[in-house]
Order: structure tokens, then sequence, then C-alpha cells
């Protein structure tokens, strides 16, 4: 009760423009984590802190841009930064559900049924390329997302925490590639871009990368799966106000009544923006929610799960144009300073 009435009287003292002190610097691990994933990945530090972000919220991230860009490589770089078991997937059509959940066998010598873990049963999952597989195999991945197990032939088994999958894929309309459907979709906390490098960052790229050792083999472990699950617990002392959460839903119900749109955002979409809202109020060394930071999250979290309706997709509209017109039609709670 005493650190909830801290974090309200705080809240408040914001909001009148009372000054006190607060730290500017994210969590000294997190920035450790930055730091090391830098050496690897050149200029993409928005990207690095949303897969951050991701980690804290126990969410999954969904990597999508062209080939070549560094999808991979920013998965990979988070994974060997944390001392956490990893298995990576190549997802190609021939990928079945039992190479990704599991499957059980006889096993001759005892003759009783036997457990064959899949790639899944670790704590980090690079989910390589997953629209190059087919949708039943996409399938496989949506308790496991959702619930944080696997259920095979009727046996339940809890996936080691913390877990994580960052799953990569080209855009669909290259050849070879199964739209992830909605379902699946939903189950990813946010989307993240890459995007291609500025002539000055493909140049420091070209310099790290054609020497005898590259970035990646210089990578060391920054932490441990015990603090990972300590700094995500810290997610729930960020207190969200009541005006906060009134942002929030009135986003998420704009997305339900916009005419371009034919699928808002879900329940489970608005609370994943209030969580990703409190990470980066706790990167940014706050303990409460500001509209900035829903803002800020409003378009990575909320865009891959709207639906346009045809007619937008034959005007050429995209769900970033929608969302900012939702966002900028939507109040700002006042007292704030969005």
């Amino acid at each position: 009760m005493e650190n909830s009435n801290r974090r309200m009287a705080r809240h408040a003292m914001h909001e009148q423009n009372i000054p006190y002190d607060t730290p500017s610097q994210p969590r000294p691990l997190v920035y450790a984590l930055q730091q090391n994933i830098r050496k690897a990945i050149v200029g993409k530090d928005e990207a690095i802190e949303l897969m951050l972000i991701a980690l804290i919220c126990r969410g999954h991230v969904l990597i999508e841009d062209v080939p070549g860009v560094g999808k991979t490589t920013l998965a990979s770089a988070l994974a060997k930064s944390l001392q956490c078991s990893f298995k990576r997937i190549q997802f190609t059509p021939d990928v079945t559900p039992s190479d990704v959940t599991g499957f059980t066998m006889v096993n001759m010598k005892t003759g009783e049924m036997e457990f064959k873990p899949g790639a899944v049963m670790s704590q980090i999952v690079l989910a390589d390329e997953i629209n190059r597989t087919s949708p039943k195999t996409q399938s496989a991945l949506l308790e496991v997302m959702e619930e944080g197990q696997v259920t095979v032939d009727g046996v339940t088994r809890q996936l080691p925490r913390p877990f994580m999958v960052m799953a990569t894929q080209n855009p669909v309309d290259f050849v070879g590639t199964y739209p992830l459907p909605e379902a699946q979709m939903d189950r990813f906390l946010l989307k993240i871009a890459i995007g291609y490098p500025s002539i000055e960052e493909e140049m420091d790229v070209l310099e790290r990368y054609t020497g005898t050792v590259t970035p990646m083999q210089t990578l060391s472990c920054v932490c441990g799966a015990e603090e990972v699950v300590a700094l995500q617990e810290q997610l729930g002392t960020v207190y969200a106000s009541r005006e906060a959460r009134s942002y929030v839903a009135q986003i998420v119900a704009g997305t339900r009544s916009h005419p371009a749109l034919q699928l808002g955002v879900s329940p489970r979409g608005g609370i994943a923006l209030l969580r990703a809202a409190q990470a980066s109020a706790l990167l940014a060394g706050r303990d409460y929610v500001l509209p900035d930071d829903i803002r800020r999250m409003a378009l990575p979290v909320l865009t891959h799960r709207l639906l346009l309706t045809p007619e937008s997709r034959m005007k050429g509209i995209v769900p970033e144009q929608v969302l900012h017109q939702i966002i900028a039609s939507t109040p700002v709670p006042a007292g704030s300073k969005a």
C-alpha cells in the first residue's frame, strides 16, 4: 500500500509540474544489453529498444522486412546476450507441427512412451522466416506463445522462464510465403521493421563485417535467466493511472469503429499496449506511465493487429495511416504533457 501511494503521489506531482528527482537513464542491465547488441547491429537503436521492451513484457516479436537487412542478426544478437537456452527453427514448407512442439514415441528399450521435445522447449526461440511454412505449422505456436506451455498427446508441459519467440518474415508479396493468420499475428506483442541503413551506417557495417572476426563472434552473455525474470517482475511496479488506462481504451475503441478497418484491436491488444507503455516508462527511469509512452508504443503494438477493408486496400491505404488518424483524434488526458 505504501509503494502504491508513493507512485500515485509522484504521478500527481508530475501532472502538476512539481519538480522532483527521477533517473533519466535506462536500468543498468538494459543499458548493458543495448551496448552489447550494438556491436552487431549498426544504427538501429529503436529496433533494439523495442526488442528489449518485448523481453521485459514477456512478449514475442515479429521482425518483418526485406531479406538481408539484419532480421536474423538482431534476434541472434539478443539471444547471445542472454545466458539462456536458445534454439533456432528455420521454417520451410516441409517443417511439421511436431518438429516445433515435440512428439511422443515408444522407447524400444523400456517399452514406454517417451517425449521427444521440439525446438520450442527452450527459453529463447528464433523462428526464422516463419511465413515460409504452412499455416498448420504456424498454428503450432499459438498455445506456446499465449500460455507458455506445450500440449502433446494430452500432456501439458510448461516452458522454461523466461520464454520469448522472435520470429522473422519477409513481406508476403515475396514468392513462396504464406500470410500469418490473424490469430497468430495477435500473439505477437509488437512488430518491428528494420529498414535499410544510411550510407554512413552501411560503411560502418562494411568495416565491421570484412575483418577476420565478425561482430557476432565477439558478443558475450550480459545476464542470466534469473536477472531477466527479476527485470520482468519490475514491470508491475510501474503505475498506470485511470487516465492512462482510459487513453488506451479510447484508442483501441477507435480501431473498432473506423470505417477503413474490417478488424480492430482485440482486448489482448489493449493489454499489450498498456504493458508496452509500462516497459517504455521503465526504460526511461520512471515508475508511472505518460501518454507519450502510449503514443510511442501504439504503432509497433497495434498496427499488425489491424485488418483493412477491401475498399481501403484498393485505395492504397495502409494500417499506419489509419492508426495515426485514430491517435490524432483521440483526446490526450487532461494535465499531461503528451
